[in-house]
Parts: C-alpha cells; structure tokens; sequence
C-alpha cells in the first residue's frame, strides 16, 4: 500500500552532470559530439564497404554488419538527448520517452552482445570445423543466427522495460544518471515490488551478459586448442589473426561493462560515476569500429581498395 500522499510522477529529470561546474558542459559536449560522430561515420565505412565489396559477402562480414548496425541504433537511443541536455538547462523527460529511451538502449545493447557472441561462434566453426563451414554458415543458418539476435535483445529489452515502469513512482523524480538506466530508476521506485522487481530484473541482465560470454569463452577455449595444434607458426597466426579483432572488442566490451557493474557502490562519487558510465556507453562504442578496420586485413584492404578507386575516378 502506498497511502494516502502518493502522487504519481510523470516527468523525471536527468543530473547526471550536473554535479560538474557548468564551465565544463561545453567541453563535454564537443567531446562526446565527436565520438559519437566518429562512431556513426566508422560504423557506416565498415557498412559500405562490406556492401561494395562481394569478396566481403561472407558470414563473418554479415554478422559484422549487422554488429554495426546495432551500435548505430544504440548510441542513437540516448547520446543525442544526452548532447542535447549538455547544452540546457531543462534536463527533464517524460514518463513515456524514458520508458521508450530504457525499452531501445537495451534491445540494441543485448543484441550487440548477442551478435558477438554468434561471431565467436562462426570463428569457433570456421577455425575448428573448417569442412563444415558452408553447411553450418549457411545463407539460411545465418539469417536465423542474426535474427535470433534481434529477437533475444528485443525480448530482453522488453521484459526489463515493462517489470520497471509498471513499478509506481512517488518521488522526487532526479535521475543520478543521463540516462534511464536500472539501477537509478529503481531507486526513484515505491511499494512492496520493488525488491522482488529489482532482483528478477537483474537476474535477466546477469543470466543474459554472463551467459554471452561463457559462450565466447567457450568458443575460443575450442579455437585457441585447434590453434595450438596447427605445426607451422604463420599457419597458427594466420588462424588468429582473422579473430584478434572480434577478440580485443570482446575484451573491451566485457572489460568496460565489468568496471561499471561489478564496481562497489560509493555513496559520494557522483562525478565519478557519470564519467565512469560514459567509458561503456560512448568509448566502448567509439573503439569498436576503429578496432575492427585497423585489426582486420581483409577489411582494412578493402577500404583502402575503395578509398583509391574513389580518389582515382574523382582525378579522371
């Protein structure tokens, strides 16, 4: 029961810079402004270049693809609002466009993680089961490996959204966060569901990113062992270079996510957790495709294939 003096809240209010001096709040807002538009841009060159390229056409190069295109609606789903807000001084958001905000971040969140985990897996079967590639990897298989991607990230998203914003809000309504993000919404929650809510959502959230990974650790468990039996030394970093990229964006992936989630709480280092939570929503996105084109030959050559016809035809 919530009694007598509930009132429902229908806006919140973001302030999760402002605790930094205002002076600042240009100098975050170029920052930002610039990773996001390089993320944008590097993700569309890795999009445009796998799609010009048909030696590209390949099950590893589809599942990058639609990698990309997962980033691009995630850091779409806040950063703007979050590059808006940086600049006004009226951080508020509506009940609706917080919830919408939540549903987005995470569906395109959990589906990138799922679709690193497929890439680990076709890695796994290109480098362990090399004759059964094209069987596995099939047109048909990878459609589904991608969709099944979607569908897990949507699910996902949808189940924490609705078990949160069906929780009653009583206030006050200040997010210590510049996003709608679990852990603060729960915080500005009331009444008896909340633990239970609280408890059921982070188990979805744990079971789906720990499971993403025991997964990728599994496949490459199997891949470095093929690895070390094949006898000559450029054969073995010939098979580990085609999956050192997916592997360091894994690394920085799951490395970032650990620092901000597995970190103990503070009750005075607001600061510090703003900067911290912007290390996993705009870094780790900004060094995924930079990582992706420097790390990957096959990639990097073709843009550098397409950047040199381009030049060339523009001279002629």
């Amino acid at each position: 029961m919530l009694g007598p003096n509930y009132t429902s809240v229908s806006e919140f209010i973001f302030i999760g810079f402002s605790n930094f001096p205002r002076q600042l709040m240009p100098v975050f807002f170029v920052v930002i402004l610039l990773m996001y538009l390089f993320t944008l841009l590097g993700n569309l060159l890795i999009m445009a270049t796998i799609w010009s390229d048909r030696n590209l056409h390949t099950p590893m190069y589809l599942f990058l693809c639609a990698l990309s295109i997962s980033e691009i609606l995630y850091t779409l789903s806040f950063i703007p609002r979050m590059l808006a807000d940086l600049l006004s001084t009226h951080h508020s958001i509506t009940f609706l466009a917080c919830a919408n905000q939540m549903f987005f971040s995470f569906m395109f969140g959990f589906t990138h993680s799922l679709l690193l985990t497929v890439m680990g897996y076709d890695r796994y079967v290109a480098i362990c089961h090399p004759l059964h590639y094209n069987v596995l990897m099939s047109p048909r298989g990878c459609a589904f490996l991608v969709a099944g991607s979607w569908a897990g990230g949507s699910a996902v998203g949808l189940v924490v959204t609705t078990s949160i914003f069906h929780l009653p809000f009583c206030g006050p309504n200040q997010i210590q966060h510049f996003l709608c993000h679990v852990p603060p919404m729960l915080k500005l929650a009331c009444g008896s569901d909340v633990p239970p809510v609280a408890l059921g959502v982070g188990l979805i959230c744990i079971t789906a990113l720990l499971g993403c990974f025991l997964l990728i650790l599994l496949s490459y468990t199997f891949i470095v062992a093929a690895i070390l039996k094949i006898p000559s030394a450029e054969g073995r970093h010939k098979a580990f270079s085609t999956c050192a990229s997916h592997l360091i964006v894994v690394i920085v992936h799951y490395g970032f996510a650990s620092v901000i989630y597995l970190k103990p709480k503070g009750p005075h280092f607001e600061e510090g957790d703003t900067l911290m939570a912007t290390t996993y929503t705009v870094l780790t996105p900004f060094l995924s495709p930079i990582i992706f084109s420097l790390r990957n030959k096959e990639l990097k050559n073709a843009m550098k294939k397409a950047f040199l016809r381009k030049f060339c035809s523009s001279n002629t």
